[in-house]
């Protein structure tokens, strides 16, 4: 079995695969990544069957944490099974933070957290927002310390879904980006390589400062949101609350109380910039 080993913020992985196509591509993405002896999880992309390894190859999920009735991939999107299954390890094993799925960049030490639905928009707005003076911390899970309360920094590749990748690609036209997965079970994907203060700078979080709930594609708009109606939210995107009991409550109870949030309506990239840039002068 072909194996593969990253360090993403403070986790760290070691995939192994039938197959060497999905690695080389790992390898090509994840090279300014650091390398690490030893791992907190472990994955395997495998065959559902002996045959499926040769004829139409077929690619499942398994590793410390798995899903059995994940279906499986083609091989041809073997990287966003790789993807996925680290996603599933995270969310599933991880305890050392709070886990959010959100997305989160920083400037000046204060972190700009966005969560919401899939298809709010926050992937792209926070890929967006690191071409913009920002440093992007990561667009699928944000940790925060049950201690000192701080973000810990977690960039993967940035998953990008149909209209996002032209987008990005106009945006970003000397970016690195993964191969096109057309027709996946989410659409058109495409990775993005973040950028190189993101990697570089991944041991360094910040304290959050302001909370947003992105929606994208309805006209121009901004709302408080009450801390009740925040906390209510954030429960349901925590992957791990209920699994970290009382320090899991606590985490949560002092983001709510301490960072303000803000409900945004937008429908195009720069203006979507433009709120944000706004709602974070108010902040100084």
């Amino acid at each position: 079995m072909h194996e593969f080993r990253v360090q993403v913020g403070p986790a760290a992985f070691r995939i192994g695969s039938a197959w060497r196509a999905p690695l080389v591509q790992m390898v090509d993405l994840y090279r300014d990544y650091p390398i690490p002896d030893f791992t907190d999880f472990t994955i395997r992309l495998e065959p559902t069957r002996w045959l499926r390894r040769w004829l139409r190859p077929s690619v499942a999920i398994g590793g410390d944490y798995m899903l059995p009735d994940a279906a499986p991939l083609p091989l041809e999107q073997g990287l966003l099974a790789a993807e996925m299954a680290m996603n599933l390890q995270m969310a599933l094993g991880w305890r050392r933070h709070l886990l959010l799925h959100a997305s989160a960049v920083e400037k000046g030490g204060r972190v700009l957290v966005m969560t919401g639905a899939s298809g709010s928009g926050k992937s792209t707005l926070s890929a967006l927002l690191g071409t913009q003076g920002w440093r992007f911390l990561g667009d699928e899970f944000v940790l925060l310390d049950p201690v000192t309360g701080d973000v810990a920094p977690f960039p993967r590749l940035i998953s990008l879904k149909n209209n996002a990748i032209a987008a990005m690609q106009a945006a970003q036209p000397g970016a690195r980006f993964g191969p096109l997965l057309a027709a996946t079970p989410k659409g058109d994907i495409r990775h993005m390589v973040p950028p190189a203060d993101a990697i570089a700078q991944m041991a360094q979080g910040g304290a959050p400062a302001l909370l947003l709930f992105p929606r994208f594609g309805y006209p121009g708009a901004v709302r408080e949101v009450a801390p009740g109606e925040t906390f209510m939210r954030l429960t349901q995107a925590s992957t791990n609350y209920v699994a970290l009991g009382e320090a899991g409550f606590t985490t949560l109870t002092r983001f709510v109380k301490s960072v303000p949030s803000r409900a945004i309506d937008y429908q195009s990239g720069e203006e979507a910039v433009a709120l944000v840039d706004k709602l974070w002068e108010r902040l100084a």
